[in-house]
Formats: structure tokens, C-alpha cells, sequence
């Protein structure tokens, strides 16, 4: 196939730098072999998120010098609603910090204790959220989903026949909504098909229940419709996306992720009653309804970034960045998940380390060697990003124990991922040598983040 360069020029660079192998030891055990730990001058290649980790245009930045910061009414915030409504279709908007919140916001207004919430596979904000206000989570993602292997081209799909039994057994008047990621996360990235959104729009109307959206990478969803579902590979990725946001009564969105920023996010509705009960909140949580948490300058790059994110030649790059570097993995036998995703690629940590079971953390053990062996940043999406059952208190044992290998936008070069594939393939070759994790500290919610560990015996030196 005919390369694919990408669609800007440097300008600016930030230097990198490698520690040694020691140093690296050192750095890896000072942070608990938790890699959220981990110093970012420390990091040679931080594939840890996608989240505000992109690279801004200099029409992002320009846009910046022109941000009003009035603390009421910001000039911004109307540029940045317009934005929100002429590309996702939305009739209103409140900006938040960022997307957990939004999550937040949603969840005050409509959960209450007993309530369920049914979604294609949780995440783990969003989740967390839903608890605190006593709702419960029901996955309803369809079951090749949660299997690493199967090639189902839209594998974050809902499966309206369990969607249909868990509306069936708690009732409409107990789900204040139904929540579908576009793309789905701890799936692999995965998308959602248009003829599987229409579906799951007309069951809800049938019951009456509302039908919101996790848009935090709805662009790259929507890159997948183009290339995969028929009757849209001639529509533009901006076209799809306003198709996609219209079977949905509003979204949650970091836009961290697809708005190619460094911070922000919003919630974004039709209903003027919702927006009504958002601006009360989020007056209590964030800020004013024109700021939310944000500087009028975060909101111009927002505005800004959102037109950049729907140019097709931008996120056709994007895609198959993360496909070079997915298939170099394949290419050596390496297991990942299948199709490759939007954002990261994912380790199969259970295939990649067969000799180690859940309770050793595989999927954690292998983030910390990687790091040790050539100093890049990964993340855990495994037992230990699940959590533990607030009811049994013992771990959630998800059937995906992944490593995240999640690439920033318009940062690092195809020679970066060079790298990574390399180090990949050299714990690959010397994969029983890797030894598992304890942990020794574990936070009361979302432990991924600062939980600490050592090792069951010392990591093997590659």
C-alpha cells in the first residue's frame, strides 16, 4: 500500500530522554510498579493515554491569545457551543474540567438509589459515578466484545436482546438511561456500528427511556462506519459523525481525546429542561454555566480543535498510526486484540503471559517490564482497573486482561512506535522470565491510579 505521511509539518519540538536500564529499575520500583506513578521526565515514550496528551495545531494556539476571561458570559463560550452544535448536533451545552465532569453532572441529575444503567461495557469513571449516586452498571455490549480474538468489525455494539431482558426485568422506570461509548474502551477501542445505534434508539423510544452517548472518541467511531458499514464510504467522517449524534439525546465528552486539547470536556443535551438542571449543577461542581472549570482560552482551543478532529485526512492518519504500529505486533506473532482499535492497541497480557493468573496481575506485571525494558509508559486494563464488587468486595475478574499501548495525537513519529514494537517483542521472546505482581497499597475507588505493588520475585532482566 502507498504510505501514509502525515498531514502536518513540525514546528515545535520538546526534547525526550532515556534513562538507563538501572535508572529505570530505580524509577519503577520508587513508583510501585504502578506506572501512573511514574515521573513524566522519567517516561522515553508515554503511551499511558491519549487524554490531553495531544499535540495542538498553531491555529489551536493562535486561537488561545483570543480567549475571554470573563468570569460570566465569555465570548469563548459561545464559540465553543457553536462549535458543539454545528458539528455533534446538539442544541445546548455546559463545559466541564473534563469528561469525568460531565459523568458527574449526568449522573446527579437522573441516577438515583436502585436505578440500573445499562452500557456496552463499563468504564471506569463512568461507573464509579453511577455508584456513588446508588445506580447500578449492566453490561450489555455484545459477547465478541469480550473476546480478544474475534474478528466482528463493530464489536462495541449493544446486544438488543439483552438490552431488551435487563428493560424487561428492572422496568423503563428504573433506567434513567441507556449509555453507549463510541468508541468502546476496555473492549479495545472498539466501534459501534449506525444500523446498531438505530436499534438500540428505537427500543429506547419504545419504552420511553433516554439514550446518551460516551463521545469521548466518537470521531474514530465514526472513521469505522465510514470504512466498514455499507452505504457510508463515501460520507465524510464529519457527515457520519452528526448521523451518529442524532439517534443519541445528548453525550458525555472529554474533550481531551477527539477535540485535540490539553484539558476540558462538556455535556451536551437537547432537552432544555436537562440543560436547565445541568447549569445548577455544575454552578455547585464547576463553575459558571459559561466557564465550567475552563479558561475562556481552553474553550477557544476546544472550538478550534473540534473543526480540526472531522478533517478526513487527520483522522484517516490517526487511524493507521495505530495500525503500524498493531501490525508490527501481529506481524511477529505478538497477541493483541482484534481489529485493531481507534486509539491504542492492546496487549493480550493473558496470552502474552499464560505462566501468571489474574490474582498475580498480569496485565500490571507486564506495563512495569515494558517500562523497565525500554522506558515507555503503558496503562493496565485488566483486574486491576476492575476493581473490587462493592457488594462481595472481591476483585472484578474481567475476561480482557490488557495492556493499553494508547498513542497521543499528532505527537510521536512512525519511528517512535518503531521502538515500542521492538522492546514488545523482546519481553515476547523472554516472556517466562517475567514474574508477577502483589499489591501492597490499595485506594478505596479507582485504584489503578495510585495503587502500589512489588514484585513476587525480581523482574528478569531482558
Amino acid at each position: 500500500m502507498r504510505p501514509i505521511a502525515e498531514p502536518y509539518k513540525v514546528k515545535t519540538v520538546e526534547p525526550i530522554r532515556l534513562l538507563t536500564r538501572a535508572e529505570r529499575e530505580r524509577a519503577m520500583a520508587a513508583a510501585g510498579y504502578n506506572t501512573f506513578l511514574l515521573k513524566s521526565e522519567d517516561v522515553y515514550i508515554d503511551l499511558l493515554t491519549d487524554s490531553g496528551t495531544n499535540a495542538m495545531s498553531d491555529r489551536q494556539w493562535a486561537a488561545m491569545m483570543m480567549g475571554d476571561e470573563a468570569y460570566a458570559g465569555a465570548r469563548s463560550f459561545f464559540k465553543m457551543e457553536s462549535a458543539v452544535r454545528e458539528i455533534y448536533g446538539f442544541n445546548y451545552m455546559v463545559p466541564t474540567h473534563q469528561g469525568r465532569g460531565a459523568e458527574h453532572l449526568i449522573s446527579r441529575i437522573l441516577i438515583r438509589p436502585g436505578h440500573v444503567i445499562p452500557g456496552n461495557m463499563y468504564f471506569t469513571t463512568t461507573r464509579v459515578h453511577q455508584e456513588l449516586q446508588g445506580g447500578t452498571f449492566i453490561d450489555v455490549v455484545i459477547d465478541e466484545a469480550h473476546d480478544p480474538l474475534s474478528q466482528h468489525p463493530f464489536k462495541g455494539n449493544v446486544d438488543i436482546y439483552k438490552l431488551t431482558e435487563v428493560i424487561e426485568k428492572h422496568g423503563a422506570e428504573n433506567i434513567p438511561y441507556v449509555n453507549v461509548a463510541c468508541t468502546v474502551n476496555l473492549a479495545g477501542g472498539q466501534p459501534v456500528s449506525m444500523t446498531n445505534l438505530k436499534a438500540v434508539r428505537e427500543l429506547c423510544d419504545t419504552f420511553g427511556i433516554r439514550v446518551w452517548c460516551d463521545a469521548t472518541r466518537a470521531v474514530e467511531n465514526a472513521f469505522f462506519i465510514k470504512e466498514r458499514e455499507h452505504g457510508y464510504a463515501d460520507k465524510s467522517v464529519r457527515s457520519i459523525l452528526l448521523e451518529m449524534m442524532s439517534h443519541f439525546d445528548g453525550c458525555t465528552m472529554s474533550a481531551k481525546k477527539d477535540c485535540l486539547v490539553n484539558i476540558g470536556g462538556f455535556l451536551a443535551m437537547n432537552d432544555e429542561s436537562m440543560l436547565q438542571a445541568a447549569r445548577e449543577q455544575v454552578v455547585i461542581f464547576e463553575g459558571m454555566p459559561t466557564y465550567g472549570g475552563l479558561a475562556g482560552r481552553d474553550m477557544e482551543a476546544i472550538a478550534r480543535g473540534i473543526f480540526e478532529m472531522v478533517d478526513d485526512a487527520y483522522i484517516r492518519h490517526r487511524i493507521h498510526q495505530v495500525r503500524y504500529l498493531g501490525s508490527q505486533l501481529m506481524n511477529h506473532g505478538i497477541p493483541v486484540v482484534t481489529p485493531i482499535g481507534g486509539h491504542a492497541v492492546f496487549l493480550d497480557a493473558k496470552r502474552f503471559l499464560p505462566h501468571l493468573t489474574q490474582e498475580d496481575y498480569p496485565a500490571q506485571t507486564l506495563a512495569a517490564a515494558l517500562y523497565i525494558d525500554s522506558g515507555v509508559r503503558a496503562m493496565e486494563r485488566g483486574v486491576v482497573s476492575a476493581g473490587r464488587d462493592p457488594h462481595t468486595g472481591t476483585n472484578r475478574k474481567p475476561s480482557l486482561e490488557l495492556v493499553r499501548l494508547t498513542i497521543p495525537r499528532r505527537v510521536y513519529s512512525d519511528r517512535h512506535m518503531d521502538v515500542v514494537a521492538w522492546s514488545v517483542g523482546e519481553l515476547f521472546r523472554h516472556r517466562e522470565d517475567i514474574a508477577g505482581l502483589r499489591m501492597t497499597y490499595e485506594p478505596p475507588a479507582l485504584r489503578f491510579f495510585t495503587a502500589r505493588f512489588e514484585p513476587v520475585s525480581v523482574l528478569v532482566a531482558v
